[in-house]
């Protein structure tokens, strides 16, 4: 069982609120900065990779998603007494491989991956939950946890369009399987395309499969960071999260003004 660091009590005013969001904000900002980079040293565009895939796997992209999403609860939920969480780096190694693997026979052989990574990325992203504190065994955890999957993904230039979004609650009102339904799957569904028709390209899909699998897997834990990062301070500072949520959009939008 991951032992969590009791950390001593600290005062609102002992939390340099403004410094920590400085922090989160520049981890936010970056986190798409390894994808798209991934991307250029290959030579792929960022846009109009899910075109390029099959018809009949774009028009599935959407139950596909929901299927390995359902799968992929219940294998992280199921294997966190059975294994320990792992570092960051070794769940971006771990997925970097079935990345390899998954791109080694083209869309086929991807789409039987992508539960698998899936599982993997979201026992990532409870790890992260851990690392602030924070029990995925809780049912609010795990909302947040699939959350983080409903970011836009690595491959986007659109900095702060989803951070509201992940503050939000809806799914503890909604319920499980209609809140994944009708808000993670449409999210989830075309940042996965991105990832199927990477490791389709002929010749380096495997090459592609473990570049796109470990710069997903290093977006989505800094994404953790930020969003486990923001409860956190919430809670330590004493400050409503949206307040919070405020602060770090005006950050990103002052980063877009200075660019």
């Amino acid at each position: 069982m991951t032992q969590i660091e009791i950390l001593p009590d600290v005062s609102a005013r002992e939390i340099d609120v403004s410094s920590k969001l400085d922090a989160l904000a520049a981890q936010y900002k970056g986190a798409s900065g390894l994808g798209i980079k991934v991307l250029g040293l290959l030579g792929l565009p960022v846009s109009g990779l899910i075109s390029s895939l099959p018809k009949e796997v774009q028009n599935g992209l959407g139950s596909g998603t929901g299927m390995a999403l359902t799968q992929a609860v219940k294998l992280a939920d199921g294997s966190r007494g059975v294994l320990k969480d792992q570092p960051d780096w070794v769940n971006a190694s771990l997925t970097a491989a079935l990345g390899a693997a998954g791109g080694f026979g083209g869309v086929t052989s991807a789409l039987a991956e992508l539960p698998v990574t899936i599982t993997v990325l979201l026992r990532a992203i409870q790890a992260v939950s851990v690392q602030h504190g924070f029990d995925p065994s809780q049912e609010s955890v795990r909302f947040d946890c699939l959350q983080v999957l409903a970011a836009n993904g690595p491959f986007t230039a659109d900095k702060g369009a989803d951070l509201s979004m992940l503050e939000q609650r809806a799914g503890l009102a909604m319920g499980g399987a209609g809140w994944i339904k009708a808000v993670i799957v449409p999210r989830l569904a075309p940042v996965l395309g991105q990832k199927l028709a990477a490791q389709a390209v002929p010749v380096i899909g495997a090459a592609m499969g473990a570049a796109t699998n470990y710069a997903y897997t290093s977006y989505y834990q800094d994404i953790a960071h930020v969003h486990f990062g923001l409860r956190k301070l919430a809670i330590d500072a004493d400050v409503p999260s949206d307040e919070l949520v405020a602060g770090m959009l005006k950050r990103l939008e002052g980063s877009k003004s200075d660019a």
